[in-house]
């Protein structure tokens, strides 16, 4: 396992955040429970249109993918076939916000799901689509397996550490923390244990050792991936810690080395909004409409801004969350409430939202977004959990102490 794999993981959030490699832990959508209903719709006319969905270009990694699943339909007892088709549907399915990508990962290691003894790579491997379909429990189960079945599994570790932090388990994460480092670099396991101590009261601390261990890093050569990746993890870390502009410095040298990362494009735009600079977020941004995360940000700016794409930008938006609540899907809860709230202007719709986003996972752009409904729906007891995991955890990210006492007030 490479550090760039390590990196991926702790990029999200998520849980979100993958390299084509090596894929841990995509904090990016997940999928509601189809509810059952008395008769199924049928189309009145075969010309009727049941989903209008984005037009996506091919592009060389979709490509790559349709080879690999044409060979595995011609082999589909090959378990390194199977893995590499996963973990490249995987990875298009972050890179472009399109949950059917999961579909064909979660086909390519069905055959080996349904032995008595699943291998151990594809319970980890089921346990990173449980958790992008935001099933934390299903996906801790399959991870506890690997790890009694394969101790020395450094990726179940990291993995289960990752989960456990999206659900705001601290010291239970903290815990798979100390497994990796006894199998790892000083880099992995720090990123591991500062990832968590940022959120926990000691977000300026956490900066500083994981810069100085960053740091030495660097003077070992290592690979551009791995740049990216320990970039934008002190990148989120600055922000956190009161350093905007030192975090906007290491987002943009975490895209220097990775000019695609569509995780860190997100982060860089967010921060571009809170400070200010909206401008800067639409050339960044566009030509990449296709990813739903970054068609946000960008209609964000562009409403910010008084773009003329803004409306048509808005419209797209909507369409797609349209889409995905017709195949009982739920792209990004998180990102539709701001989508209600900033561009809808509809406070109500956005703190429901906001509020069963909550329920799931307890990350800190979960709690900014339902701060943020419930003072704009004048409802600030529904913020309750979130000011009480606030203050639980002791985080110190400004945006979230700011909105805690304007809830006070």
């Amino acid at each position: 396992m490479t550090e760039e794999g390590w990196g991926s993981a702790f990029r999200r959030h998520r849980a979100a955040v993958v390299t084509l490699a090596v894929v841990l832990v995509l904090v990016l959508f997940f999928r509601e429970p189809k509810k059952a209903v008395g008769t199924p719709f049928v189309p009145s006319s075969p010309d009727q249109v049941l989903e209008r969905l984005p037009s996506f270009s091919e592009g060389k990694r979709a490509k790559e993918l349709r080879v690999m699943r044409e060979a595995l339909a011609r082999d589909p007892s090959n378990l390194p076939l199977a893995v590499a088709v996963a973990k490249a549907a995987i990875e298009l399915s972050r890179s472009r916000s399109d949950p059917r990508y999961l579909g064909q990962a979660e086909a390519a290691l069905l055959p080996f799901w349904a032995a008595v003894d699943p291998p151990p790579v594809t319970l980890t491997l089921r346990a990173t689509l449980r958790q992008s379909q935001h099933d934390f429990e299903g996906a801790l189960v399959d991870l506890d397996r690997v790890i009694q079945r394969t101790p020395g599994d450094t990726q179940a570790w990291l993995t289960r550490a990752v989960v456990r932090t999206v659900l705001g388990r601290y010291d239970e994460a903290r815990a798979d923390c100390m497994e990796v480092a006894k199998s790892t670099s000083r880099l992995v396991a720090a990123v591991c244990v500062e990832t968590i101590t940022s959120l926990t009261g000691d977000a300026k601390g956490a900066y500083q050792r994981l810069g100085a261990v960053a740091a030495a890093a660097r003077s070992s050569r290592i690979s551009p991936a791995e740049l990216a990746w320990a970039e934008s993890t002190l990148g989120e870390l600055a922000v956190r810690a009161g350093a905007p502009e030192e975090g906007r410095a290491h987002f943009v040298a975490a895209l220097e080395a990775d000019a695609g990362d569509a995780y860190v494009l997100a982060a860089l735009s967010d921060l571009d909004l809170d400070t200010g600079r909206a401008a800067d977020v639409i050339p960044r941004l566009r030509g990449k409409e296709e990813n739903d995360m970054l068609l946000l940000r960008l209609a964000l700016a562009e409403d910010t801004t008084h773009a003329k794409e803004a409306e048509a930008h808005a419209k797209e938006l909507a369409a797609r969350f349209h889409a995905s609540a017709l195949r009982g899907d739920v792209v990004h809860r998180r990102e539709e409430a701001r989508y209600r709230l900033w561009l809808e202007h509809d406070a109500e719709a956005a703190l429901v939202l906001a509020e069963k986003n909550w329920t799931v996972q307890h990350e800190v752009a979960d709690a900014r977004i339902l701060f943020e409904a419930a003072i704009a729906a004048k409802k600030k007891d529904r913020a309750a959990p979130a000011r009480t995991w606030l203050e639980t955890t002791r985080c110190e990210e400004p945006s979230l102490v700011a909105l805690a006492k304007e809830l006070a007030r």
